[in-house]
């Protein structure tokens, strides 16, 4: 099948199937009358592999150790699963950090309502941010 093909069947575009060729995640024959990629269809669990394995954080590169590691027979398991042991740990830091900001921009808000529209006097730039304390 050509990469427009390959595209409509997977749900990606042309251009990302290009791309993951690119990068070795697929790895096409060629037609021996055009000399265009053929792709076949294992080549469109390979693509809906890598758009899954990407909602659940995994970077192309990482992707691609995984279907390498698959390819040699290996089972990756292990590897996916500290990689998102890791990427939990890391997303909950950053959501912790973001609900911090969250309930900072609250109370500065609360206390802006209050106050009024005040004009630089040159020694400020901004009274309502340089009011807010570093927490």
């Amino acid at each position: 099948m050509t990469v427009i093909e390959l595209s409509k069947m997977s749900g990606v575009t042309s251009d990302a199937i290009r791309y993951y060729t690119r990068l070795g995640l697929l790895k096409p024959s060629r037609n021996l009358v055009n000399n265009y990629k053929q792709y076949c269809f294992a080549d469109v669990n390979c693509v809906r592999f890598i758009r899954r394995a990407k909602t659940l954080g995994f970077t192309l590169v990482e992707i691609a150790e995984i279907i390498k590691t698959s390819r040699q027979g290996k089972a990756p398991c292990r590897m996916v699963r500290e990689t998102v042991r890791r990427r939990v740990e890391e997303k909950s830091r950053e959501l912790e950090e973001m609900i911090a900001m969250h309930n900072r921009m609250k109370r500065a808000l609360v206390q802006w309502e209050k106050l009024p529209d005040m004009i630089p006097d040159g020694h400020a730039m901004c009274k309502l941010i340089e009011m807010i304390g570093n927490d």
